[in-house]
């Protein structure tokens, strides 16, 4: 199978996460490629006074995320059966096998498991962050605040963010 290696596609909690944590826009920015969601995903993530939903708005207005409508809605109906997901979820891994999307970005454990099995290579906000840290775009103390914040928002196992600790600072 041939990916589009510029192509990644969120679902809804990794997209808020990256946005309350204020690097979504750098991510952005600093992404060679195109960054989609589907439909469900700008219903979910984009809830009214939620702090983060003017951002979210504003980039896809820019046109800096695009919303797809993902044809595969029996698919994704299946994913969500199969591996317990829920809507966003399943329609972000449908998108990325109907766009040929290289990644996805989702922090949902059943999501991830079902990227293992399908073969889908995903990334989480904690490893955007890692990323955005290594190639200089955030100091070390940025990264490591915006991790704190992180970790207060999701539910991240304490070793997952002991690790983003040491990969930020070299294991000080």
């Amino acid at each position: 199978m041939s990916y589009n290696f510029c192509m990644i596609a969120f679902d809804a909690s990794t997209l808020i996460l990256l946005a309350k944590i204020n690097i979504l826009e750098l991510f952005i920015a600093n992404f060679p490629g195109a960054v989609l969601i589907p439909q469900r995903v700008r219903e979910e993530a984009c809830i009214e006074k939620a702090e983060e939903t003017p951002l979210l708005l504003e980039l896809i207005r820019g046109k800096k995320i695009k919303v797809v409508k993902v044809k595969k809605s029996k698919f994704a109906k299946k994913l969500m059966d199969d591996f317990n997901i829920h809507a966003g979820e399943a329609e972000a891994i449908a998108l990325a096998l109907q766009k040929k999307v290289s990644i996805i970005g989702t922090d949902d454990r059943n999501a991830i498991r079902a990227c293992r099995i399908l073969k889908i290579d995903f990334t989480s906000a904690v490893a955007i962050l890692i990323r955005t840290f290594e190639k200089k775009l955030i100091d070390r103390d940025e990264a490591l605040v915006k991790l704190q914040k992180l970790e207060s928002l999701a539910r991240y196992s304490r070793a997952i963010i002991e690790d983003a600790q040491k990969q930020i600072t070299g294991g000080d």
